[in-house]
């Protein structure tokens, strides 16, 4: 079972950003968990981080025909901004789980709407690095189900 991870823009800089909302661990940190994680789950995944909204476009629409089981995503602000990324996300046919390190609904205004949120499966966030594997365990079984059962 092939899953993807998304991580969008300024998440790279996961580590040096506020620590009060998003810890102190790494992008690389974050990776390394999930694959481990993926692993003990039986499942390959691959992990992009872009902070060029075309690119991560592009590699949404790769997900359509690479055999992509199940899509991890964590937009950052394009969250709260990005029509592009939501109408690229709405053409997979698989299980889409929203991540975010801090509680988006504890924050600014703006960051309480996500334009992902309607296509996902679900959303799990505020956990830090948690959210992450908790989405991930979400999604490995999301993906494991028949494609009669699975809706997006």
């Amino acid at each position: 079972m092939k899953l993807l991870t998304l991580h969008g823009i300024n998440l790279n800089m996961f580590g040096l950003r506020d620590a009060g909302h998003y810890g102190s661990a790494t992008l690389a940190d974050i990776d390394a968990a999930l694959c481990a994680l993926a692993s003990e789950l039986g499942a390959e995944l691959e992990c992009f981080q872009t902070n060029d909204e075309g690119a991560m476009c592009g590699r949404i629409h790769r997900a359509v025909h690479d055999g992509t089981a199940g899509v991890l995503i964590n937009a950052g602000a394009w969250t709260h901004t990005s029509l592009a990324i939501a109408d690229a996300l709405a053409i997979l046919r698989c299980p889409i789980v929203e991540v975010h390190m801090s509680n988006i609904h504890a924050r600014e205004p703006f960051r309480h709407h996500s334009y992902i949120a309607p296509i996902a499966r679900g959303q799990i966030c505020g956990f830090g690095v948690q959210s992450y594997l908790l989405g991930l365990r979400a999604l490995a079984g999301l993906a494991q189900e028949t494609p009669d059962t699975i809706s997006t």
